[in-house]
Order: C-alpha cells, then sequence, then structure tokens
C-alpha cells in the first residue's frame, strides 16, 4: 500500500479497508466483541471495524483490571463533528473503567501546520471542552508543557532511525526534523500512561489514518524492554535483551526451579501471564520501564457533507460546534445525498442509504435508536423518504444536539481553568 496514501498528515484518506486487514495486520472487531460485557453503538454499527492487540483490554474490562485509554488530538482548528466519534470512544472506555489520558499535540500542529502556540492553546481548550461535556474524565495535558512526555521521547529517539521513518511515514530528505520530533513526541504520548504508574494494556482509538503512529509505537516499546517472554509451549522463555546481570539473576530467582543459560532463562510450571508480570516488575525495579504493549481500535471516518472526508479545510463538509444555527442548516440542506438524480427514480429504485452523507451523520451521532436508525434507512432504501424531508429531520436533530452540547461545554470551561491551573 502507498505511504503516501496511508499517513496522519494525508488529505486523501480513501483507503480500503480490506486491504488494511491483508495487509497491514489490523485484525477485524468481530475478533473480540464476544469478550465485552456490552456491545457499544460504535462496535455494534460496524463504526469500529478493526483493531491491534484489543483482546487484553476487552479482558481488563470484563476482569475489572487496570487498563489505560489515550489518544490525542491535534489542534489545528476548532473541533467538529468529525472528531466526535474518537471522544466518545474515549469516554466510553473511561466509563468501563480505564484511566483516560488526552493529548492536545500542539508540538505536531506547531511543527505540522505552523500554527502559534496560542492558537494551539486556544483551539486545544475547545477541543477539551467537547471532551468534558461528553463526560471525560482523567488526565490531561499539551505535549509542550508535559517533561515526562518530553524525556521518553528522548528515549525513544535512540531506538527509531531515519530510514524506519522514511518507510513508515514516507518522509525524505526535505521532511524537516521538528516534523520527524513530533513523531517520537507521539510515541512518549502513548506510553507515557505507564510511566508514572504500574504498567497496563493501554488502548487509542484512532481513525485508520493513524495507524503508522501504532505501529511505530509498538515497535518502540517492545524495544525499550530489557527482556522478551515467549511461550515455548513446554515452558516459558525468558530472553535478554541488554538486560543487566542483577535483573537477570532477580528474574532466576523469582521463579524456583527455573534454569539459567546465556542469555535467557526457562521456567517450567508457571502461567505466561504471572511470569510476564513478575518479569515486568523486575524489570521496573532494575530501572527499565516494563511497558506493555499498547492496543488500538480503528473506526472509520465519517465522510463529509460535500462527500470524502470531513475537514476543516473543506469548511462546507464539516459541522462545527461553534456554528451558528443558520449556517448549519443551510449546509445540511446543500449536502451530497445517496439520493437518484429525479424524484421518480428515488420512488422506483429508492435511495442508497449506505453512501449518504446524511443518512452516515444519524448513524454515526444523531440516531441513538438502533431500530429507528433501521427504519431511516428502510425507508430511504424503498423509495419512500425523499432526500429533502431526510436533511429536515436530520438538522432538526444536528441542532438539538447543539444546543444541548454547548451549554455542557459553557458549563466545563472553568473545570478546564481549573485543570490548567493545577499543572
Amino acid at each position: 500500500m502507498d505511504t503516501e496514501v496511508v499517513n496522519p498528515w494525508a488529505s486523501d484518506q480513501s483507503v480500503d479497508i480490506e486491504r488494511l486487514h491483508a495487509e497491514f495486520g489490523i485484525e477485524r472487531i468481530e475478533t473480540v466483541t464476544d469478550l465485552l460485557p456490552e456491545t457499544p453503538d460504535f462496535i455494534r454499527r460496524g463504526i469500529v471495524f478493526g483493531h491491534r492487540d484489543y483482546h487484553q483490554i476487552a479482558n481488563a474490562i470484563r476482569t475489572n483490571e487496570p487498563f489505560n485509554v489515550m489518544t490525542g488530538f491535534m489542534p489545528s482548528g476548532h473541533p467538529h463533528l468529525g472528531h466526535l466519534m474518537v471522544m466518545k470512544e474515549v469516554v466510553w472506555h473511561v466509563q468501563q473503567g480505564g484511566r483516560g489520558f488526552i493529548c492536545i499535540a500542539d508540538r505536531e500542529a506547531h511543527a505540522v501546520r505552523n500554527l502559534s502556540w496560542e492558537q494551539c492553546r486556544k483551539y486545544g481548550d475547545e477541543y477539551l471542552s467537547c471532551l468534558y461535556a461528553l463526560g471525560y474524565h482523567g488526565e490531561t495535558y499539551e505535549q509542550s508543557s508535559n517533561r515526562v512526555v518530553q524525556d521518553l521521547a528522548f528515549e525513544a529517539s535512540a531506538k527509531v532511525n531515519f530510514s524506519e521513518l522514511s518507510a513508515i511515514y514516507g518522509f525524505t530528505p526535505d521532511t524537516d526534523i521538528g516534523h520527524a520530533m513530533s513523531v517520537l513526541t507521539q510515541v512518549a504520548d502513548i506510553l507515557h500512561p505507564q510511566v508514572n504508574e504500574e504498567p497496563a494494556p493501554t488502548v487509542v482509538p484512532v481513525g485508520l489514518d493513524q495507524d503508522p503512529h501504532i505501529r511505530l509505537t509498538r515497535g518502540v516499546a517492545h524495544k525499550l524492554r530489557m527482556f522478551t517472554v515467549e511461550d515455548r509451549d513446554t515452558h516459558v522463555s525468558v530472553r535478554s535483551k541488554e538486560a543487566p546481570e542483577e535483573a537477570m539473576e532477580a528474574v532466576h530467582k523469582a521463579f524456583k526451579g527455573s534454569k539459567r543459560y546465556e542469555g535467557h532463562i526457562d521456567i517450567t510450571g508457571v502461567p505466561l501471564d504471572v511470569v510476564k508480570k513478575t518479569v515486568r516488575a523486575i524489570e521496573r525495579t532494575h530501572g527499565g520501564y516494563g511497558f506493555v504493549t499498547p492496543s488500538a481500535t480503528f473506526h472509520r471516518f465519517m465522510p463529509g457533507l460535500t462527500g470524502g472526508k470531513m475537514s476543516s479545510s473543506i469548511p462546507e463538509s464539516i459541522i462545527g460546534f461553534y456554528e451558528d444555527d443558520k449556517k448549519v442548516t443551510k449546509k445540511i440542506m446543500s449536502a451530497l445525498t445517496g439520493g437518484r438524480m429525479t424524484l421518480q427514480e428515488q420512488k422506483e429504485l429508492g435511495g442508497e442509504a449506505d453512501k449518504c452523507p446524511v443518512f452516515l451523520l444519524n448513524l454515526f451521532h444523531m440516531v441513538s435508536d438502533d431500530a429507528e436508525l433501521a427504519e431511516i434507512r428502510r425507508k430511504c432504501m424503498a423509495g419512500e423518504l425523499m432526500c429533502g424531508q431526510c436533511k429536515k429531520e436530520t438538522a432538526a436533530r444536528v441542532l438539538a444536539f447543539l444546543d444541548e452540547f454547548r451549554e455542557k461545554m459553557a458549563v466545563v470551561a472553568d473545570q478546564i481553568r481549573s485543570e490548567k491551573s493545577c499543572l
């Protein structure tokens, strides 16, 4: 797959999801849904389509074990409905018992979009208002003010070379170092929830364009480990990755009857998860990180009102949380649809709901009841619901949502100021 297509900064995100499964190893979300005690609508409706190593998160939810949920937002403009899905995913995971971590990627916005630091702060506060209005609670921070992240980015930089960044992101000799450093900062963002707390599984809900960050971070997490723990059927093998002698000896002593060899220790009669937890604790005691390799979920993009991706660079494609009601209504009434060329064809052939940005707006966010959504889809495809009527009904739902949401954002503004004053 062309790296120019799957990268976090491309304007064209028309990616073949089947190829992502086949070529990049993103697993289908259906492989883990049975592990969850409840299935949220964004999984049930196929919005979240894939994952990397989400089994450990689903197990943590089911058994009430610690886990983290972390994601970031690049404050390159005002937040809009295109950002809402990942916010809802974060909030849902927090409600399931996860510890929340939200990064405002101001360094990335400054390096990649050339925004001033003041603009980054302003837009960042707007993103946080949206999150808190949805019910988020947890840690929030700006990359430029988090020393733990900055130090961890430096450690990560020693494990990555420019050839690897070029292979993953398509960087060229003309790519500036600030851009490369913003990538390593995001690696640190994903890993930092495990630095000051006991290492735990961490899920990063992202759009499919962010998979390069996930792949890079999973590789760095592995490289920063002192040991590799492998299941060999008859035993568990703990292999050193330049671990200090005292750490090797501590692992050997921790498991009675273990056999120590040059560079590895074999353990029998102990479950793999117990060995992993013990080895991770020993790493931490001897100055290592003991990272649990992070997981990710991947969601489809909500299409813009004009077709393609909903993007701030195409103002008519988005619905901003701060936009005036008349402007929002005009955008929806002018939106591209899955309707036919003529009214007669619409009645005879029905609309193409699954290709319609207006219907998908309802599917993603505006209709919470599955039965109601199914009836809208049926009527559209049966030729009973015309596009004009559907647009009017959708506009009413959007305005009602925005009215309530703006009130909540106004209420949480003080909470954001309070959080920042404690930093």
